[in-house]
């Protein structure tokens, strides 16, 4: 969601609204102020992929989109990766730029805090079962716990969670079922203006994983990355 953003900011910092076409909302422009300084730090080439993976690793992308973060990761680590993408465009690109990777597996549904068909506004990378306006298809959302479960899998190096606005209730139903400490790390971008109380259910979410992780980076409601703690 935050590409789109990066116009914005610059128009901003430039004072230079009268060459962006359309208005620009206030919370637009909330947003684009916030991610100044992700950019600035060229957080999408350093921060998000920069990880202790490899070959052996399991990287979970979900909210894959176009398959561009697992093509990365792919490319830098050889890691086995899951895309979680539940629009089939999107599912259907991810499928064609991985068809001959076989430590890519891509599933044409999402992952929630359980499992159920539901209706999507479709805006590109933003697209979003919380908006209200806009041309809707139907898609499935399957249990994160479920998943986790029937695959019997014990350990997620990096999880990837970009899905406008899903990560509350996703992120809620780990910490309830007890498995978030099967993730070694959890990268996420919180999204507000979409839910109700967004600060103050991530904020919660936040202290809930401080007792099992630490955060590494933090860019308000942009990315974060929490590490599972050592106990040696």
């Amino acid at each position: 969601m935050i590409q789109k953003f990066k116009k914005i900011a610059k128009i901003i910092l430039s004072k230079e609204q009268a060459a962006f076409k359309a208005p620009i909302s206030e919370n637009d422009r909330i947003q684009a102020q916030r991610v100044i300084s992700w950019f600035s730090d060229k957080g999408d080439e350093t921060l998000r992929l920069d990880y202790e993976l490899n070959e052996n690793s399991l990287v979970f992308d979900i909210g894959g989109y176009k398959g561009e973060f697992a093509r990365d990761i792919f490319c830098k680590y050889q890691s086995t990766i899951y895309v979680f993408e539940p629009l089939k465009e999107f599912y259907d690109i991810c499928v064609k730029r991985f068809i001959n990777n076989k430590k890519v597996h891509s599933y044409n549904f999402g992952l929630a805090n359980k499992s159920f068909d539901t209706e999507i506004n479709i805006s590109d990378n933003a697209s979003s079962i919380f908006n209200v306006e806009g041309v809707k298809t139907k898609i499935r959302l399957e249990s994160i716990v479920n998943f986790v479960q029937t695959n019997q899998i014990d350990t997620i190096d990096l999880m990837k969670i970009n899905i406008e606005g899903g990560e509350y209730d996703l992120l809620d139903s780990l910490i309830e079922h007890k498995l978030i400490h099967k993730f070694k790390n959890i990268q996420v971008q919180f999204h507000d203006f979409v839910i109700t109380n967004p600060r103050e259910r991530m904020e919660k979410i936040q202290n809930e994983l401080s007792k099992t992780h630490e955060l590494t980076y933090q860019y308000d409601f942009v990315w974060e990355n929490w590490k599972l703690k050592s106990h040696e």
